[in-house]
């Protein structure tokens, strides 16, 4: 039986993060900016064409509140 990939999301820490915004230049397709520059994310799996520019902004984010989280998956 083969297994599929991991799938993961985005999860941002909301104390730890200070604004800065460099989640939504690099990943504007999963992240967008409330007034005041936090980041909104929505609850969903990354898709895997993104994967890649979801770890380049967890790496650039300054206050490393910017974090992927597996999604485990049920068996069925």
């Amino acid at each position: 039986m083969r297994r599929s990939p991991p799938s993961f999301r985005l999860r941002v820490d909301p104390i730890a993060c200070d604004a800065f915004g460099y989640c939504a230049e690099l990943l504007g397709e999963l992240v967008r900016l409330d007034e005041w520059r936090y980041p909104i994310i929505e609850d969903r799996p990354i898709p895997p064409q993104l994967l890649d520019l979801a770890e380049r902004a967890v790496g650039a984010c300054p206050r490393r509140a910017l974090f992927l989280e597996r999604i485990e998956r049920s068996a069925p």
